[in-house]
């Protein structure tokens, strides 16, 4: 997943004149500087680091509210003097302008929000519901300036270099989107509506990490975990010590609804009550409830896409992506929904007869489908988990895998760097180095869950490549895989070796980043195109010549026996009727909510959910969506709001692609070197529709996704 923060802050608070000094301009416009008081501030200046990464050691929670404070005001008088420039507009004097400014607020925001999803604090959250009306204020003061969007509109795009007609023509349409044409008495009504919003969703994010960190769900008897492994069972036991339990054990919840023990769990109510613990996280009526919260976006949502002249959110929303319209998006969804839930049924009576024969005397449930799925795949395919894992050792994934297949495909090298400072003790870090060995990126990884970090995996920038402002990536991949009991190894199942090799593609796609301007740069892409490069990547897990090299048992450092390989190969489309379910469901739920166009449609949050699933008929009780509405980050908090179906838009680009690949060579490096140029050297900078079709020869197919996925041949 791509972490989508709006960090374009562009709004003001009163000036407050005691931390800073101001100057004046050739057109009178005061801009404030650093006074004494903020000289120790980190942010006040680019860091002395390679590429400006973060000097963490000196990052400390008070700094943030000071330098957010300066870098409003200071931002706020950087626009009002581009604003207000009595010359005549020009691409320089406005757009490159606009480029330029807030350099000390997007500096400080680009951190701080790394960290609150990543290591908060209480200090940070504070500052996070308090900042962020502030902070959306601050955008409208920008996007609803009349005398600025008038200099934009009326600058002529002749003469410009084509990634400058791009520029202008961005800036144009995402001010049309925010409301720059509109009445002043609807802008100020839009105003107090996107305030609003922005708090909510800060209260969600609090409320939702605090419900997924006591929601864990505590054993005193080591027998209740039966069927895990000795250091998975050890593990539970530090975890629930740290938590103030000593003598117990601690199964700590991840963000999906299926939790990845459930698989392996042999006592049946442990399983239902890890699984209820998933479920019910979020509507436990205390304080962690995140229901009403939603139900407040949710109708502050349409309030906004109505005073936008929209009917509904998602038609507001998806102006700028690939898919333009909610019904493009939905059509592609139901395409893919019928022969999923046909497959999931299917796949339910296998795992139904299984039960019967063993004479487990009960129907399926939602918390057995991944213990006896489990079971049914080693029947079918003779394929345990538990024999794979030994093979995936998390280090040995990310360098001899993932790093050998950049190496392989693109020519990239990587460097393990001890220098420097990091955020957290968990985190590792690497220079990268391009096929001609210049050093082109930093590289950050965060492997292991702890309370303080958001569930799920991501990538952030600390730093955009920019040639305007001559910066180079710094990067940051984020996981939430359990953390190994001291001295054992950190062994992953294969859908987590993916999902490294995933979030690794959104960090290549950032790292071949070669724009001028930040705003068109590496992963500023529309939702529904950001997931391709990173879907694209994972293909590499299963190349012959990559997994032989990093699938390696952690003790005897044999590679894993072709006999293995071959089975997971055979194993490839299975239960795929139940994982594409759960999805498509989730993303069609996302729809829902955000297609709505009057406020009676919106019913309670449990209520409106059941009805969704229902009329996209997934009424198989044993496949729940694999967010349920209460703990959907992705769309109440994470900018994936009418975009979650982005993941399956992006996979047919993928999977169609992957075939072009395939047929042309495969692992080779004019292969990568054209997959770069056409695709992930692009940024936003060109026609996303007509850079896929540069590199494929054709416009995308969904047969390809459908085939790969097992429904069609």
């Amino acid at each position: 997943m791509k972490n989508i923060t709006s960090v374009l802050l562009i709004s003001a608070l009163a000036f407050n004149y005691s931390c800073t000094t101001m100057k004046k301009t050739d057109n009178q416009q005061e801009i404030p500087v650093p006074d004494a008081s903020l000289s120790s501030n980190p942010f006040m200046k680019k860091s002395k680091l390679q590429y400006e990464a973060p000097e963490f050691d000196k990052i400390k929670n008070e700094h943030f509210k000071p330098a957010f404070d300066f870098g409003l005001k200071q931002h706020d008088a950087e626009i009002l003097k581009i604003a207000n420039n009595p010359e005549a507009p020009t691409f320089e004097n406005t757009i490159v302008a606009l480029e330029k400014s807030g350099e000390v607020l997007k500096r400080t925001v680009i951190v701080f929000s790394n960290l609150t999803s990543a290591n908060t604090n209480p200090t940070l959250q504070a500052l996070d519901e308090e900042y962020a009306p502030i902070f959306a204020a601050h955008s409208d003061k920008m996007y609803l300036n009349d005398n600025l969007y008038k200099r934009i509109k009326s600058i002529k795009e002749d003469g410009l270099d084509p990634e400058s007609k791009r520029l202008v023509q961005y800036y144009k349409q995402n001010f049309e989107i925010a409301g720059a044409n509109l009445s002043s008495a609807d802008k100020e009504k839009l105003k107090q509506v996107n305030q609003e919003l922005a708090s909510l969703s800060t209260q969600y994010s609090n409320k939702l990490l605090e419900a997924r960190k006591v929601g864990g769900v505590f054993f005193s008897d080591a027998k209740d975990l039966d069927g895990l492994s000795a250091d998975e069972i050890a593990a539970a036991a530090t975890d629930a010590k740290t938590a103030g339990k000593p003598g117990q054990y601690l199964l700590a919840l991840q963000n999906t609804t299926q939790q990845p023990l459930l698989q392996n769990l042999t006592n049946r109510a442990t399983r239902e009550k890890l699984f209820k613990a998933s479920w019910l996280r979020a509507e436990k009526g205390d304080g962690n409830d995140t229901r009403e919260t939603i139900e407040k976006l949710a109708k502050l949502r349409l309030k906004k896409a109505q005073i936008l002249g929209k009917k509904s959110f998602a038609e507001w929303k998806l102006q700028d992506q690939m898919a333009k319209t909610p019904e493009a998006a939905t059509n592609l969804m139901n395409q893919i929904a019928t022969p999923a839930v046909e497959t999931a049924k299917r796949e339910a009576k296998d795992i139904q007869d299984l039960i019967d024969q063993q004479k487990g005397g009960f129907n399926v449930e939602p918390w057995d489908w991944n213990f006896y799925a489990e079971q049914v795949r080693k029947a079918k395919f003779d394929l345990d988990e538990n024999q794979i894992k030994p093979y995936f050792e998390i280090t040995t994934v990310l360098e001899k895998g993932v790093f050998f297949a950049a190496e392989k495909f693109y020519g990239l090298t990587f460097k393990k760097r001890t220098d420097l400072p990091v955020y957290h003790p968990d985190v590792v870090t690497y220079e990268v180095f391009d096929h001609d060995g210049k050093s082109i990126a930093i590289y950050y990884l965060d492997f292991y869950t702890r309370d303080s970090k958001n569930g799920g995996a991501w990538m952030s920038n600390f730093v955009e490549q920019s040639y305007l402002l001559g910066t180079k990536p710094v990067i940051v991949n984020c996981y939430n895989y359990q953390k190994p009991a001291p001295g054992k190894p950190s062994l992953i199942s294969f859908d987590d070796v993916s999902t490294i090799f995933h979030e690794f593609g959104h960090s290549i796609h950032g790292m071949f980043a070669s724009q001028k301007y930040p705003s068109l740069s590496g992963t500023n892409v529309p939702r529904d195109f950001v997931e391709f490069p990173s879907q694209i990547n994972e293909h590499w897990a299963l190349d012959p010549t990559v997994l032989k090299n990093y699938a390696l048992h952690y003790e005897t450092k044999q590679p894993i026996p072709q006999a293995l390989v071959d089975k997971i190969k055979k194993a490839g489309t299975f239960n795929q009727g139940y994982m594409t379910t759960e999805l498509v469901s989730a993303a069609e739920l996302d729809m829902d909510w955000h297609t709505v166009t009057s406020e009676s449609e919106l019913i309670p949050v449990l209520d409106f959910e059941k009805q969704s699933l229902i009329k996209h008929g997934f009424t198989l009780a044993t496949v729940p969506p694999r967010y349920h509405t209460p703990y959907f980050a992705h769309i109440w908090g994470g900018g994936y709001s009418a975009g979650y179906y982005a993941y399956l838009w992006s996979e047919t680009l993928d999977n169609d692609a992957w075939e072009w690949i395939s047929k042309n060579g495969g692992l080779t490096r004019e292969n990568g070197d054209r997959f770069r140029k056409y695709i992930l050297s692009v940024g936003n900078s060109v026609d996303l529709n007509q850079a896929f079709r540069d590199f494929t020869g054709h416009d995308p197919d969904i047969k390809p996704l459908l085939r790969n996925r097992g429904f069609i041949k």
